[in-house]
């Protein structure tokens, strides 16, 4: 968990803590310089911030000799989802009613890249395989702008579902998703960012605002693996609480350092 992250991962973090909500865009130069501190050279910055404006991530705009960028819609989205994962739902489902999304698919042999990028998003959304053309998640989900999106609607059927009263919903769950790697995701979290909790904000080696980047981003790549298995079905030791309460504690934690480091390293102005 304390290697490399991905920079657009780290990206999309940054965006969300800085930007989302704020109606501003920020400046590459300041970008360049925290992610500096993240271990993120400048050259991986500027690539990252090119290849993010190519796919519709990012805009971007000159004001003088500098460059600014904001968020495009799909951007916000993308950001919003995020925060309403990390702070809405959480990692620990103990409501589920018992209902699942079941998807069904047919796509011809050829269709090779369709059928990659479907369960790609499918996998995204929380989705996992319970045999080769049919998947399900837990709970409703609307998967119609995903299938919209791929253009498969015609290809892809969509059900509610429960299970009947024999059925070892456990097993199912172990069968479909590789719950034991779950698990060492979340557990792996927690040993690494729990001792910060325990030391204090001072142990972040002076800069809270790269500490506070690399554990939400951390923090996003492990529950956005997890599609929120029903807790009433896992074992009973199932760590993801543990590592939620450590997430919540050092990002408390780190808070105000990271605001200081914030206000003195980047420059925004308002949206247009």
């Amino acid at each position: 968990m304390s290697g490399a992250l991905r920079p657009q991962s780290l990206m999309l973090t940054f965006l969300g803590d800085q930007v989302l909500g704020r109606g501003v865009r920020v400046y590459t130069g300041s970008v360049i310089e925290v992610f500096r501190s993240v271990g993120v050279g400048e050259q991986a910055t500027r690539s990252t911030l090119t290849r993010m404006v190519g796919r519709g991530l990012l805009h971007r705009q000159r004001e003088g000799r500098r460059t600014y960028v904001g968020l495009t819609a799909r951007s916000e989205a993308i950001l919003r989802d995020g925060e309403r994962r990390i702070w809405g739902t959480g990692a620990v489902n103990r409501d589920w009613d018992g209902t699942w999304t079941l998807l069904g698919f047919s796509l011809p042999e050829s269709w090779q890249r369709q059928r990659h990028d479907l369960r790609s998003q499918l996998t995204w959304a929380g989705f996992g395989p319970l045999f080769s053309g049919l998947w399900l998640a837990p709970g409703e989900v609307d998967v119609s702008p995903l299938v919209g999106e791929l253009g498969l609607g015609a290809r892809v059927k969509v059900f509610r579902a429960t299970a009947d009263a024999g059925m070892d919903i456990a097993e199912m769950i172990h069968d479909t998703w590789d719950v034991p790697e779950l698990a060492a995701r979340y557990r792996e979290f927690d040993e690494t960012w729990r001792p910060l909790r325990t030391a204090g904000a001072a142990s972040a080696g002076g800069d809270a605002l790269a500490a506070r980047l690399r554990l939400a981003t951390e923090w996003l790549g492990v529950i956005r693996a997890d599609p929120r298995l029903p807790v009433r079905h896992l074992p009973p030791d199932w760590p993801a609480a543990r590592a939620e309460e450590t997430f919540r504690a050092v990002h408390a934690l780190l808070d105000a350092p990271a605001r200081a480091t914030a206000r003195r390293l980047i420059q925004t102005v308002p949206a247009l």
